[in-house]
């Protein structure tokens, strides 16, 4: 009884002790790091990419350093032309650029990006004729591609600030219209004209800023020496009542451009 006794209290004692400490469980791993975002990609950077096909009308609000106007773009005028314009407004293109050629009673000549990056990208990324439309002409008003020749066209514009249908009507390569100013040409007419035009191009009081230097320099030189230019704050399509256009997220604008300096990318000097 007693070997019983002692092996029963023995027992008791082993069941009353305290349990083992459990071991620590082994520290949790830590958790992969999230992969890191790449990097966005500026579309203005791959103008092959940009091939959205324009509505057959659409509205562009400019808005200004010496205020805003409204462009209203008529896509059967010429259909590339409308094309390649909707796809920069939309891609911000347009952001930062200054009117640098302006010729008062002639043209305002803007479409040189701020990044010099963008505009070496559309160097050679032109986009071929469109035939001039009969009843259509180069009337005050009227948006259109500069160019230096047939099949050159690229993101240059001008704005007509007269009637220069018999002067560019009939150009080589033609100079076709894909839109006009419906809203603020006096806002047009009052952009800042004092440096004239492009010394290098044969315009009168040609002492403005040099294209070349405009794209390969951009931002920077003419913030420092041309300071008085009117500049975009924002070019945005405007929605058609009851419609809504797609966000697109915006690049951001740099401070250079590029151009060849030996090709002209320009409506012809005023006769």
């Amino acid at each position: 009884m007693k070997a019983f006794f002692v092996l029963l209290a023995t027992g008791i004692v082993m069941l009353a002790q305290t349990p083992p400490p459990a071991k620590p469980a082994a520290p949790a791993t830590k958790s992969a790091a999230p992969a890191a975002k790449a990097p966005a990609v500026n579309p203005l950077l791959h103008p092959e990419t940009l091939k959205a096909r324009a509505p057959e009308e659409f509205t562009v609000k400019f808005t200004t350093t010496a205020g805003d106007f409204v462009v209203t773009v008529h896509r059967a005028w010429a259909p590339l032309g409308a094309d390649r314009f909707y796809n920069l407004v939309r891609s911000r293109f347009f952001t930062n650029a200054a009117f640098f050629r302006v010729l008062p009673g002639f043209i305002v000549q803007f479409g040189l990006n701020p990044d010099p990056k963008v505009n070496s990208a559309f160097d050679n990324a032109y986009i071929k004729d469109d035939p001039m439309k009969p009843g259509i002409s180069n009337k005050l008003g009227t948006l259109v591609y500069a160019q230096g020749g047939p099949n050159t066209r690229s993101t240059q514009l001008f704005i007509n600030l007269a009637n220069n249908g018999p002067a560019l009507d009939n150009q080589p390569g033609g100079f076709p219209p894909f839109g006009e100013v419906t809203e603020g040409m006096d806002v047009v007419k009052n952009i800042y004209s004092g440096y004239g035009g492009d010394p290098s191009i044969p315009d009168p009081g040609g002492r403005g800023p040099r294209q070349n230097l405009v794209g390969s320099q951009g931002k920077p030189y003419l913030d420092k020496n041309f300071p008085l230019l009117t500049v975009i704050k924002s070019a945005t399509v405007v929605p058609a009542a009851g419609a809504a256009i797609p966000a697109t997220k915006s690049t951001s604008s740099a401070t250079k451009s590029t151009l060849p300096a030996t090709k002209s990318t320009s409506a012809p000097p005023k006769k």
